[in-house]
């Protein structure tokens, strides 16, 4: 009786002891710095340019103040016929002349484009200075998508068409416009929509802006083309030039100068 008591106890007991062992698991190896760098792909090197507004060495300079090369006609891609002249290119008052566009198309990039309202600039509202950078000119019957280019120094109008505006759609952050006769500067980066097959938008266009280095469009989601009268839609493309209008209804040309691009794709 005492022989099988102390045999059948003898499982319980060295249970109990096991569980009173105490269990010593392999504790994971301390973090390393390394487990989080990244080494690859390594970053191509861009030669900045000698200052903030000169061409990087990767750019594709669109205007340099020599000739108009790289641009044509947005009617009928004839040679551009635009004034230029001590670095400066004009827009033409000729009658015909009308916008021009870069020979160029392009999908997303960073574009750089100086420009001046004249001095002697005259009239108000929309009519005082008024063009505009095309970020994506769709050709006739397509309206685009518009940066303006307005005097806004000392001029009221409506605010989502004042200069830094997507025209119709994005009132800028702030107004850092300097005065009629001062050269004004767009940075811009620009991200164009994308569509499935059947030609219904996938993702849309967003831009980012700085005017005179102050942040005027902070990553905009456009709602489509930028109209002057209607709401905004989307339609396919793929590429697409980029335009310098020339409006019409303006008293004094306006000019630009410096214009260069980085293709981001």
């Amino acid at each position: 009786m005492i022989m099988w008591i102390q045999h059948s106890k003898l499982p319980f007991f060295a249970t109990l002891i096991a569980l009173t062992v105490p269990v010593f698991a392999q504790q994971p190896a301390a973090p390393k710095p390394q487990e989080t760098e990244v080494w690859e792909p390594v970053p191509k090197i861009v030669t900045p340019g000698a200052s903030n507004a000169a061409p990087p060495s990767d750019a594709i300079v669109l205007f340099d103040g020599k000739n108009l090369d790289e641009w044509v006609s947005a009617q009928d891609k004839s040679p551009a016929k635009w004034i230029v002249a001590d670095g400066i290119l004009t827009v033409s008052k000729a009658p015909g002349v009308g916008n021009i566009e870069t020979k160029r198309a392009f999908r997303n990039y960073q574009l750089h484009i100086e420009w001046k309202i004249p001095e002697n600039i005259t009239g108000s509202d929309q009519a005082r200075g008024n063009s505009g950078v095309f970020l994506a000119s769709l050709g006739p019957g397509d309206a685009g998508y518009e940066l303006q280019v307005l005097d806004s120094y000392n001029n009221k109008t409506y605010v989502n068409g004042q200069a830094g505006s997507i025209y119709k759609q994005g009132i800028p952050l702030a107004n850092p416009n300097r005065k009629p006769g001062e050269w004004q500067t767009y940075d811009v980066v620009w991200t164009a929509p994308t569509f499935n097959e059947d030609g219904s938008l996938k993702t849309p266009a967003y831009v980012t802006v700085f005017f005179n280095g102050v942040l005027v469009q902070n990553h905009f989601e456009l709602k489509g083309q930028t109209l002057y009268i209607g709401h905004p839609f989307y339609k396919k493309y793929d590429t697409a030039p980029i335009k310098l209008q020339a409006h019409g209804d303006h008293s004094e040309p306006i000019s630009f100068r410096n214009i260069w691009i980085r293709e981001l794709n």
